[in-house]
C-alpha cells in the first residue's frame, strides 16, 4: 500500500483531505493507497444528516469551530489537532467487503502496539468496549474510500459541546457520557502523536508517493463542491409528514414524504446510515406514486434489495418506517 503525502506541512481545512480522497482515487493508478491528517477544530457531518439535528452551530460560531459535509454516510464526529484522520482508497468496488477489511487491518496494526482493539457494530473499533475509531465509506466507479477518526486526544469539552447527540444512541449503548463511551489512545500508548502516526506509516505502507504542486491546485479545485451553501447545508424542502426510527446495527432514520391524498408525491432519507447503492435510483424513486399503505408499499418494496442501498436494512424494517408501525 502506498502513503500519499502532500509537498509541504501545512494545515488545511478538512474539505481539501475530503476532495484529496477523490483526487487520488481518481487519478492515481494504485491498488491500495493510504494517508493521514490532522485538521483545526472541525465538525464533520454524513452525507444524509440534518445539520440542525447533529451540529451546536451557535457553540460551533462562539468556539470558532468549522462545520463540514462530506459524501459519505455514517454519523457526525468531532476533530481537532489531538485526534487523527485516516483515509484508504482501494480499487476493490465491494464496498462492504472492502470497509470490513479496513476496519480489520487498523484493528491489527494497533494489536501490534500491545493494544487489544476490537472491531464491533457498523463500523467501530473499540477498545476495552469504548470507541477510539469511526468509520465511514462511499464509492465512486472503480474505487472504495474509507475515512475514519484515530482518537489519540481531544478536547472533550468541544467533543461534548459541539454535537448535539441522540439521547436514544447513547442509552442504547448503555452509557451515561461521551467520555465514559470513548477511548483515548494516549491511555494505552507510550507513543507520542508523532511516533504513533510514524508507527502507522511503517506498518501499513511500503512505499510513498508525493503530490506535486499541480496536483495540489486540482485537489482545491475538486475542494470547492464542499464549500457551497448548498452542499454543506443541504436543500431540505417542506414535508408533510416526517417519521423516524432506529434500527440498531442500520443506523438513525427520517423519513421525509409529501403527500397528496396519501399517495407519496416526493420522498426523503436522512440520518447517519451508510449507503452501498444509489439511494434514488434503487429505492426512492420507486416509492413516488406509491399509496401509503401496507399493500402498496409491500408489493413495491418486494422488487427491490434494500441490503444493496443501505447496509443491514432490510424491506420489513424500511414497511415500519415507512408506516411508523
Amino acid at each position: 500500500m502506498k502513503y500519499i503525502s502532500l509537498p509541504t506541512d501545512e494545515v488545511r481545512i478538512l474539505p481539501f483531505y475530503l476532495a484529496m480522497e477523490e483526487y487520488v482515487a481518481r487519478t492515481i493508478d494504485e491498488e491500495d493507497c493510504f494517508f493521514m491528517w490532522q485538521v483545526n477544530p472541525t465538525v464533520i457531518f454524513g452525507r444524509n444528516q440534518l445539520i440542525e439535528n447533529e451540529v451546536n452551530l451557535d457553540y460551533c460560531r462562539k468556539h470558532n469551530i468549522q462545520t463540514y459535509r462530506r459524501k459519505s454516510g455514517g454519523g457526525c464526529v468531532y476533530a481537532d489537532m489531538s485526534n487523527i484522520m485516516f483515509s484508504y482508497v482501494t480499487k476493490n468496488e465491494q464496498v462492504c467487503y472492502t470497509f470490513s477489511r479496513y476496519i480489520s487491518m487498523i484493528a491489527l496494526m494497533l494489536h501490534k502496539l500491545g493494544i487489544d482493539a476490537q472491531t464491533t457494530g457498523r463500523n467501530d473499533i473499540v477498545i476495552d468496549g469504548r470507541k477510539v475509531s469511526g468509520n465511514a465509506f462511499y464509492h465512486i466507479p472503480g474505487r472504495s474510500i474509507v475515512h475514519g477518526t484515530m482518537l489519540y486526544d481531544t478536547c472533550m469539552e468541544n467533543m461534548v459541546g459541539s454535537i448535539t447527540p441522540n439521547d436514544e444512541k447513547l442509552l442504547s449503548k448503555g452509557v451515561k457520557s461521551v467520555r465514559q463511551h470513548i477511548a483515548l489512545l494516549k491511555d494505552y500508548t507510550p507513543l507520542s502523536i508523532d511516533e504513533f502516526k510514524l508507527f502507522v506509516r511503517q506498518n501499513l505502507c511500503d512505499g510513498e508517493i508525493c503530490l506535486t504542486a499541480d496536483d495540489v491546485a486540482a485537489v482545491e479545485r475538486i475542494m470547492q463542491e464542499y464549500l457551497t451553501d448548498d452542499f454543506i447545508y443541504g436543500n431540505n424542502p417542506r414535508y408533510t409528514l416526517i417519521r423516524k426510527r432506529r434500527f440498531e446495527g442500520a443506523g438513525d432514520f427520517e423519513v421525509r414524504m409529501q403527500l397528496k391524498n396519501n399517495v407519496i408525491r416526493d420522498v426523503d432519507l436522512k440520518g447517519d446510515y451508510f449507503l452501498v447503492g444509489d439511494l434514488d435510483r434503487d429505492l426512492l424513486c420507486h416509492l413516488h406514486g406509491v399509496t401509503l399503505d401496507e399493500p402498496s408499499l409491500r408489493a413495491v418494496l418486494s422488487t427491490l434489495s434494500l441490503p444493496s442501498v443501505i447496509h443491514n436494512m432490510d424491506a420489513e424494517m424500511f414497511l415500519r418506517l415507512l408506516l411508523d408501525k
